[in-house]
């Protein structure tokens, strides 16, 4: 009988540590700022991708996209690998969305992309 008693005390003091390593953690403290909110906002502004470019005549043709055409006096800037590379001035003709420009500075290709920034 002392034998049982023995061998329970034994398992009970073995085994109570190990429960006791096995409590579950507070959780850490929130602070006390809310989270950020995110806001999205359109990006409005006109892009265009250059299809024609005629060195000698120093004129781009621009494809826009459906609806979105310039006015004929506007400035835009055309864009290579994310790097400013000319600037154009919208000049006409215009049929469908496609439009031209002229060259003021700088050296177009085709693929530039053109924004109003």
């Amino acid at each position: 009988m002392k034998n049982i008693y023995l061998i329970t005390f034994l398992l009970v003091a073995f085994l109570a540590p190990g429960c006791a390593w096995m409590k579950t953690k507070s959780p850490a403290v929130k602070s006390a700022a809310a989270p950020a909110k995110i806001v999205v906002t359109a990006d409005l502004s006109l892009g265009a991708k250059v299809v024609s470019v005629n060195p000698v005549g120093r004129f781009v043709v621009l494809s826009f996209p459906t609806g979105d055409l310039p006015r004929v006096p506007q400035t835009l800037y055309l864009y290579r690998s994310g790097l400013k590379v000319a600037t154009v001035n919208i000049s006409g003709p215009q049929q469908g969305n496609i439009i031209v420009a002229d060259v003021i500075s700088g050296e177009a290709r085709e693929g530039d992309t053109a924004r109003q920034r």
